[in-house]
This record gives structure tokens, C-alpha cells and sequence, in this order.
């Protein structure tokens, strides 16, 4: 299978795709047309070098994504907010209208930043600190550090998994997981050499190795081999510096899962999709069957920023591309 380098993410009714240096976002609205953004991609890191640095390019994806991701998200929300506060900014006309607006974009980049900031560090706090903190607990019963570090290693994987089985069961999100299964399809449609129409987006599968739900399984996994390893390595007693490292060591393991998921969404490879396995099955959580209109509003995402008929005449030349109507 020949990757199509296309990604995305779920948004407020909607989708958001990004193919190289550009992304579209997608929306289905309250009147039921789609309106489609098109920008493009700005990286936080400028230099290219670094960005195709192993390991490091990871790091700044993983920023990259969560602030393009939020920024896609507030946008989606825009069409959903209260039809007061719509109407107003809708009727405004010349210099008041552009005050609006720029009021407006200096409050949603504060928010944005924010929410990422928020985001991380609840991340770290949760998945990273706390299950130490709880494993922790078994140094008054007499238990060794070795003991400490596995029991962390269980109670990480049991809050992650709680975590994901927790929001999957809110209706809202659950909406969003169906346009994410439409983010999935249309990949996986393409990538497997089919016209991307409804009925073809329909009947693929809705998981994907690429997926970002595998990405923080791999994250969860690969943080408990990073502190098995260092601190057998390593003695660390203090409680205060083991959280330290265990926080100062989170961009490398981001970096080292980045770069397997990358090798996963391009490789066949049966070692690889053995350990996809995983991943895969967290996403009947995190994906659900979207229903037609959707998969049209993700078909809207990807045509904006990818040429997918092109991909099919190059990877696929078999393939009966249908012609425009």
C-alpha cells in the first residue's frame, strides 16, 4: 500500500485534512452546506533540516498538529455559536466589522494558546505524573522501586484505557468520532486504489495506522520501556527528580512513537502490523460508522488539498477513474 501522506482530524462537524504544506477544513453547517477553509501550513520551526531530523521532527508534528488541530476546532465552532452573537457579527458593516473581527482573532489566539498550554499539561499530568504518584504508594508496604516502576507501568495503561472508554460514552464526542471514522475511510479508500465516492468511502474501514489514537497508545508504550530501562539504569531516589525526568524525557518519547506510526502508515511489513495491532483496536473506541453526509464532508476535506484522481493514475493505473460529470 502506497501511502497518500494525507492526515487529518476530527472537528466540530467537520473535517480537517492536511496534505504537505496546506489544509482544509471542512464543516458541515446549520443550513446543511459545507464550507470548506483552505490555509496553509505554517510549522512553528521554520528550518527545514530540522524538521526532517528523525526523532526531532517528531516532536514539532506533535506541537504542529495540536495547534492547527485547536485552531480547526475553534473555527468549526464559529457556525455553531449562539444565533445572537452570529446575527451580530453578521449584520456589522465596514471599520466596525473589521474592529469585530479583529477583536475576535486576538481573543481566539489567546484562546487557542491556552487550550494547548491546557493541553499538555494536563497530558503530562495525567498519563506521565500521576499513575508514579499512585504507584508510588506501594514504597509503604515495602515495595521496591523495580516493583514502583511496573506498577506504574499497569496503572498508566489502565488510566489511559479508562480515559478513552470515559469520553467515548459522551454524545457529543461520539458525533465526532463518527466524522472521524469519515476521516479514516476516505484514506484508507484512496490508499487502496478506489475512486473516492460515497459508496467506496462507505465500505472501507474506518481504522487506520496512521491514526493519532495509535500514536498515544504508542506514546503510553513507549514511556514505560523509557523509564523501566533509565531508571534501572539510572537509580533515581528522590521522588521530586523522578517526576522531573519523567517530564524532561516526554519529548523524546513522542519523537520515538511519532516515528513509528510514520512507518507504520507506509509500511506492510508483518513485525509492524503486528504491533499496529494495538492501536487498531483502541480506535473501535475512538472511531464510530459515519453516516453518508458525513463521508461527503470528508470527501469535500480531501479533494480540497489532494489531487486523489492523480495519486490513482500514478499508484493504482488500473483503476477506472470515473469522469467529470
Amino acid at each position: 500500500m502506497k501511502s497518500s501522506n494525507i492526515g487529518g482530524q476530527a472537528v466540530m462537524e467537520g473535517i480537517m485534512m492536511r496534505h504537505g504544506d496546506v489544509y482544509s477544513v471542512a464543516v458541515r453547517k446549520p443550513d446543511k452546506e459545507i464550507e470548506i477553509k483552505v490555509e496553509d501550513y505554517k510549522s512553528i520551526i521554520k528550518n527545514k533540516k530540522i524538521l526532517s531530523l528523525p526523532i526531532i521532527r517528531g516532536v514539532f508534528n506533535f506541537i504542529d498538529s495540536l495547534v492547527v488541530g485547536t485552531k480547526c476546532l475553534m473555527y468549526s465552532a464559529t457556525f455553531f455559536e449562539e444565533e445572537e452573537d452570529y446575527l451580530k457579527r453578521k449584520n456589522l458593516q465596514g471599520e466596525e466589522k473589521e474592529k469585530e473581527e479583529a477583536k475576535k482573532e486576538k481573543e481566539d489566539k489567546v484562546l487557542m494558546t491556552l487550550t494547548v498550554c491546557f493541553s499538555v499539561v494536563f497530558s503530562i499530568a495525567l498519563f506521565m505524573v500521576l499513575p508514579y504518584l499512585i504507584a508510588s504508594l506501594l514504597h509503604r508496604v515495602g515495595a521496591t522501586e523495580t516493583i514502583v516502576t511496573i506498577a506504574e507501568a499497569v496503572v498508566r495503561i489502565l488510566l489511559f484505557l479508562f480515559y478513552m472508554v470515559l469520553i467515548s460514552k459522551m454524545e457529543d464526542i461520539q458525533r465526532v468520532f463518527m466524522y472521524h471514522g469519515a476521516e479514516h475511510k476516505c484514506i484508507n479508500c484512496v490508499e487502496h486504489g478506489l475512486p473516492l465516492t460515497v459508496e467506496n468511502v462507505m465500505k472501507s474501514s474506518r481504522f487506520h495506522k496512521r491514526c493519532g489514537t495509535s500514536f498515544l497508545f504508542f506514546v503510553i508504550i513507549v514511556s514505560i520501556i523509557f523509564f523501566i530501562g533509565f531508571f534501572a539504569v539510572v537509580p533515581v531516589k528522590a521522588m521530586w527528580l523522578r517526576i522531573v525526568i519523567r517530564i524532561l524525557l516526554v519529548p523524546a518519547i513522542a519523537g520515538i512513537s511519532y516515528e513509528f506510526i510514520r512507518l507504520a502508515g507506509s509500511s506492510d511489513n508483518s513485525a509492524v502490523a503486528f504491533l499496529s495491532k494495538p492501536g487498531l483496536a483502541l480506535q473501535k473506541l475512538t472511531t464510530k460508522e459515519p453516516t453518508p453526509d458525513m463521508t461527503e464532508v470528508a470527501i469535500a476535506a480531501v479533494e480540497a488539498v489532494f489531487d486523489w484522481k492523480d495519486y490513482l493514475r500514478k499508484n493504482f493505473p488500473e483503476t477506472e477513474i470515473p469522469e467529470e460529470p
